[in-house]
């Protein structure tokens, strides 16, 4: 199973300003959302400013990008 990153970027009030892979049909936020619920925050590291990742199996995000789409 192929892994990949998802790189988060955050503003200075805390939202979500930036995140990689996100379908168009959600917001930065919603994206943060939809993965947090679904593969747990066990998945995610944090960076120093305002920075953090995603590892998770590729799989797994081309499934939850497909029912966001739908």
């Amino acid at each position: 199973m192929d892994n990949i990153t998802l790189h988060v970027r955050f503003a200075p009030d805390g939202t979500v300003a930036e995140i990689s892979e996100r379908p168009a049909a959600l917001t930065p936020q919603q994206w943060f959302n939809k993965l947090s619920e679904a593969i747990g925050m066990k998945a995610y590291q944090t960076f120093a400013g305002g920075r953090g990742v995603f590892k998770v199996a590729r799989d797994d995000v081309e499934a939850l990008k497909a029912a966001a789409a739908a």
